[in-house]
Protein backbone atom coordinates (compact mmCIF):
# COMPACT_ATOMS: atom_id res chain seq x y z
CA UNK A 1 0.00 0.00 0.00
CA UNK A 2 1.69 3.26 -0.82
CA UNK A 3 0.87 6.35 1.18
CA UNK A 4 0.76 9.76 -0.17
CA UNK A 5 0.69 12.47 2.80
CA UNK A 6 0.29 16.14 2.84
CA UNK A 7 0.44 18.24 6.08
CA UNK A 8 -0.27 22.08 6.96
CA UNK A 9 3.55 23.63 7.57
CA UNK A 10 1.45 24.65 10.76
CA UNK A 11 0.78 21.87 12.18
CA UNK A 12 3.91 20.00 11.81
CA UNK A 13 4.11 19.05 15.27
CA UNK A 14 1.07 16.30 14.50
CA UNK A 15 2.88 14.22 11.94
CA UNK A 16 3.81 11.42 14.16
CA UNK A 17 -0.22 11.36 14.62
CA UNK A 18 -1.20 11.78 10.96
CA UNK A 19 1.75 9.36 9.46
CA UNK A 20 0.14 6.30 11.98
CA UNK A 21 -3.87 7.34 11.39
CA UNK A 22 -4.24 4.95 8.81
CA UNK A 23 -3.49 2.00 11.74
CA UNK A 24 -5.10 3.96 14.82
CA UNK A 25 -8.17 5.50 13.29
CA UNK A 26 -10.72 2.38 13.88
CA UNK A 27 -9.67 2.38 17.50
CA UNK A 28 -9.81 6.00 18.65
CA UNK A 29 -11.88 8.91 18.63
CA UNK A 30 -15.52 9.51 18.81
CA UNK A 31 -17.83 8.95 15.82
CA UNK A 32 -19.73 12.13 14.93
CA UNK A 33 -21.13 10.73 11.76
CA UNK A 34 -20.92 7.17 10.32
CA UNK A 35 -22.87 7.42 6.68
CA UNK A 36 -21.46 6.97 2.94
CA UNK A 37 -18.10 8.31 5.16
CA UNK A 38 -17.28 8.06 8.55
CA UNK A 39 -16.25 11.23 10.80
CA UNK A 40 -14.33 11.09 13.63
CA UNK A 41 -13.71 13.82 16.82
CA UNK A 42 -10.28 13.07 18.49
CA UNK A 43 -8.36 15.08 20.87
CA UNK A 44 -4.51 15.44 20.26
CA UNK A 45 -2.01 17.65 22.16
CA UNK A 46 -5.39 19.78 23.42
CA UNK A 47 -6.46 20.27 20.03
CA UNK A 48 -9.84 18.51 18.92
CA UNK A 49 -9.20 17.70 15.29
CA UNK A 50 -12.06 16.20 13.24
CA UNK A 51 -11.11 13.38 10.89
CA UNK A 52 -13.05 12.58 7.96
CA UNK A 53 -12.67 9.12 6.14
CA UNK A 54 -14.32 9.08 2.42
CA UNK A 55 -15.99 6.20 1.40
CA UNK A 56 -13.63 3.51 -0.99
CA UNK A 57 -14.78 4.36 -4.36
CA UNK A 58 -16.05 1.77 -6.69
CA UNK A 59 -13.30 0.38 -9.00
CA UNK A 60 -14.28 2.72 -12.24
CA UNK A 61 -14.25 5.71 -9.98
CA UNK A 62 -10.76 4.64 -8.40
CA UNK A 63 -9.56 4.68 -11.84
CA UNK A 64 -10.93 8.18 -12.14
CA UNK A 65 -9.58 9.79 -8.77
CA UNK A 66 -6.00 8.24 -9.47
CA UNK A 67 -5.19 9.20 -12.92
CA UNK A 68 -7.75 12.07 -14.54
CA UNK A 69 -9.44 13.84 -11.39
CA UNK A 70 -7.77 15.24 -7.81
CA UNK A 71 -9.68 12.57 -4.59
CA UNK A 72 -12.34 14.03 -2.40
CA UNK A 73 -9.40 14.73 0.49
CA UNK A 74 -7.42 16.22 -1.78
CA UNK A 75 -9.77 18.82 -2.86
CA UNK A 76 -10.87 19.46 0.93
CA UNK A 77 -7.95 20.23 1.93
CA UNK A 78 -6.75 22.77 -0.46
CA UNK A 79 -10.49 24.03 -1.36
CA UNK A 80 -10.11 24.64 3.01
CA UNK A 81 -6.84 26.79 2.24
CA UNK A 82 -8.44 28.77 -0.51
CA UNK A 83 -11.46 29.68 1.69
CA UNK A 84 -9.54 30.84 4.19
CA UNK A 85 -7.13 32.79 2.49
CA UNK A 86 -10.31 34.53 0.57
CA UNK A 87 -11.27 35.51 3.82
CA UNK A 88 -13.72 33.38 4.98
CA UNK A 89 -14.38 30.81 7.96
CA UNK A 90 -13.79 26.60 7.28
CA UNK A 91 -12.45 24.27 9.61
CA UNK A 92 -8.75 25.23 9.60
CA UNK A 93 -7.10 22.59 6.79
CA UNK A 94 -4.46 19.94 8.64
CA UNK A 95 -3.82 17.16 6.49
CA UNK A 96 -4.77 14.53 3.81
CA UNK A 97 -3.85 11.30 3.73
CA UNK A 98 -3.84 9.54 0.09
CA UNK A 99 -3.54 5.02 0.06
CA UNK A 100 -3.43 3.95 -3.06
CA UNK A 101 -3.08 0.06 -3.93
CA UNK A 102 -1.82 -1.39 -7.42
CA UNK A 103 -1.37 2.57 -8.39
CA UNK A 104 -5.18 2.69 -7.54
CA UNK A 105 -6.89 5.00 -4.79
CA UNK A 106 -8.19 2.74 -2.12
CA UNK A 107 -8.81 5.23 0.91
CA UNK A 108 -8.32 8.64 2.02
CA UNK A 109 -8.12 10.54 4.72
CA UNK A 110 -9.16 14.86 5.36
CA UNK A 111 -7.98 16.07 9.22
CA UNK A 112 -8.92 19.62 10.07
CA UNK A 113 -9.71 21.25 13.12
CA UNK A 114 -12.78 21.20 14.73
CA UNK A 115 -15.41 23.76 15.04
CA UNK A 116 -16.79 23.72 18.72
CA UNK A 117 -20.40 25.29 19.45
CA UNK A 118 -22.10 25.53 16.17
CA UNK A 119 -25.28 24.03 14.88
CA UNK A 120 -26.86 23.35 11.34
CA UNK A 121 -28.45 25.91 9.72
CA UNK A 122 -30.97 23.25 8.59
CA UNK A 123 -32.50 24.03 12.49
CA UNK A 124 -33.49 27.38 10.58
CA UNK A 125 -35.14 25.56 7.20
CA UNK A 126 -38.21 26.77 8.47
CA UNK A 127 -37.84 29.76 8.83
CA UNK A 128 -39.58 32.28 8.26
CA UNK A 129 -39.15 36.13 7.95
CA UNK A 130 -41.22 37.77 11.05
CA UNK A 131 -39.14 34.89 12.70
CA UNK A 132 -35.61 35.35 11.65
CA UNK A 133 -35.17 38.40 10.20
CA UNK A 134 -31.80 39.09 11.51
CA UNK A 135 -30.75 36.02 10.98
CA UNK A 136 -32.01 35.76 7.26
CA UNK A 137 -30.49 39.34 6.41
CA UNK A 138 -26.82 38.38 7.99
CA UNK A 139 -27.46 34.92 5.45
CA UNK A 140 -28.19 36.85 2.68
CA UNK A 141 -25.43 39.00 3.41
CA UNK A 142 -23.20 36.37 3.61
CA UNK A 143 -23.81 34.59 0.60
CA UNK A 144 -23.74 37.71 -1.36
CA UNK A 145 -20.31 38.11 -0.29
CA UNK A 146 -19.31 34.73 -0.46
CA UNK A 147 -20.64 34.65 -4.54
CA UNK A 148 -18.68 38.25 -4.34
CA UNK A 149 -15.46 36.84 -3.88
CA UNK A 150 -15.50 34.16 -6.07
CA UNK A 151 -16.59 31.00 -4.08
CA UNK A 152 -19.32 28.81 -5.12
CA UNK A 153 -19.83 25.49 -2.88
CA UNK A 154 -21.34 23.25 -4.58
CA UNK A 155 -23.11 21.57 -2.30
CA UNK A 156 -24.52 24.10 -0.58
CA UNK A 157 -27.12 22.69 1.74
CA UNK A 158 -28.50 22.61 5.10
CA UNK A 159 -26.17 20.43 6.85
CA UNK A 160 -23.02 21.54 5.17
CA UNK A 161 -23.24 25.56 6.49
CA UNK A 162 -22.63 26.40 10.00
CA UNK A 163 -24.15 29.28 12.56
CA UNK A 164 -22.27 30.61 15.63
CA UNK A 165 -22.84 33.74 17.43
CA UNK A 166 -20.34 36.06 18.71
CA UNK A 167 -21.21 39.33 20.56
CA UNK A 168 -24.71 39.22 19.05
CA UNK A 169 -23.37 38.53 15.61
CA UNK A 170 -24.10 35.66 13.36
CA UNK A 171 -20.91 33.87 11.84
CA UNK A 172 -20.99 30.83 9.53
CA UNK A 173 -18.90 28.59 8.36
CA UNK A 174 -18.79 25.82 5.25
CA UNK A 175 -18.14 22.01 5.73
CA UNK A 176 -18.11 19.13 3.36
CA UNK A 177 -15.99 21.70 0.83
CA UNK A 178 -14.43 19.02 -1.72
CA UNK A 179 -17.15 20.23 -4.19
CA UNK A 180 -16.75 23.79 -4.87
CA UNK A 181 -15.76 26.42 -7.77
CA UNK A 182 -13.45 29.48 -6.95
CA UNK A 183 -14.88 31.79 -9.99
CA UNK A 184 -17.03 34.45 -10.86
CA UNK A 185 -20.43 33.75 -10.03
CA UNK A 186 -22.92 34.86 -12.19
CA UNK A 187 -26.72 36.24 -11.65
CA UNK A 188 -27.64 32.02 -12.41
CA UNK A 189 -25.85 30.18 -10.62
CA UNK A 190 -25.78 32.61 -7.55
CA UNK A 191 -29.57 32.49 -7.14
CA UNK A 192 -29.78 28.54 -7.79
CA UNK A 193 -27.19 28.62 -4.97
CA UNK A 194 -30.43 29.24 -2.11
CA UNK A 195 -32.31 26.25 -3.69
CA UNK A 196 -32.02 23.99 -1.09
CA UNK A 197 -31.94 25.96 2.13
CA UNK A 198 -35.16 26.88 3.70
CA UNK A 199 -38.39 25.53 3.40
CA UNK A 200 -40.72 29.02 3.06
CA UNK A 201 -41.12 31.05 -0.25
CA UNK A 202 -41.09 34.03 1.90
CA UNK A 203 -37.72 33.49 2.96
CA UNK A 204 -36.43 34.19 -0.24
CA UNK A 205 -38.89 37.18 -0.91
CA UNK A 206 -37.34 38.62 2.00
CA UNK A 207 -33.44 37.32 1.05
CA UNK A 208 -33.79 38.31 -2.26
CA UNK A 209 -33.33 41.71 -2.02
CA UNK A 210 -30.80 41.61 0.26
CA UNK A 211 -28.37 39.33 -1.64
CA UNK A 212 -28.99 41.83 -5.08
CA UNK A 213 -28.32 44.93 -3.49
CA UNK A 214 -25.01 43.79 -2.33
CA UNK A 215 -24.11 42.13 -5.58
CA UNK A 216 -25.10 45.04 -7.64
CA UNK A 217 -28.12 43.23 -9.15
CA UNK A 218 -31.70 43.61 -10.32
CA UNK A 219 -33.57 42.66 -7.04
CA UNK A 220 -36.31 41.76 -9.08
CA UNK A 221 -34.82 38.86 -11.36
CA UNK A 222 -33.15 38.01 -8.31
CA UNK A 223 -35.99 36.78 -6.61
CA UNK A 224 -37.72 35.33 -10.17
CA UNK A 225 -34.90 33.53 -9.94
CA UNK A 226 -34.42 32.31 -6.67
CA UNK A 227 -37.85 30.79 -6.44
CA UNK A 228 -37.54 29.38 -10.09
CA UNK A 229 -34.34 27.12 -8.74
CA UNK A 230 -36.42 26.54 -5.62
CA UNK A 231 -39.38 25.10 -7.26
CA UNK A 232 -37.13 23.55 -9.48
CA UNK A 233 -35.73 21.69 -6.70
CA UNK A 234 -38.62 21.28 -4.95
CA UNK A 235 -40.23 18.97 -7.79
CA UNK A 236 -37.58 16.80 -8.55
CA UNK A 237 -37.04 16.19 -5.36
CA UNK A 238 -40.59 14.64 -5.29
CA UNK A 239 -40.22 12.89 -8.14
CA UNK A 240 -37.41 11.32 -6.75
CA UNK A 241 -39.26 10.65 -3.69
CA UNK A 242 -42.32 9.27 -5.65
CA UNK A 243 -40.03 6.89 -7.47
CA UNK A 244 -37.80 5.05 -4.70
CA UNK A 245 -41.66 4.77 -3.39
CA UNK A 246 -42.65 3.38 -6.67
CA UNK A 247 -39.61 0.48 -6.44
CA UNK A 248 -40.38 0.01 -2.76
CA UNK A 249 -36.97 1.90 -0.92
CA UNK A 250 -37.06 4.01 1.97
Amino acid sequence: MKTNIVINPEYEYLKEFIHNLPLTFETQGDIIQKRRNIIKSINVDGLKLNIKLFRKPIFINRIVYSFFRKPKAYKAYYNALEVTKRGFHTPKAIAYIELKKARLLSLSYFISTQIENAREIREHYFSKANEDKELLAAFAQYTAELHNAGILHLDYSPGNILISENNNQYQFSLVDINRMQFKNVDINKGCENFCRLFEYDEAIEFMAPIYAKIRNLDSDICHQLMLKYKHQFEKKKERKKRMKLFLGKK
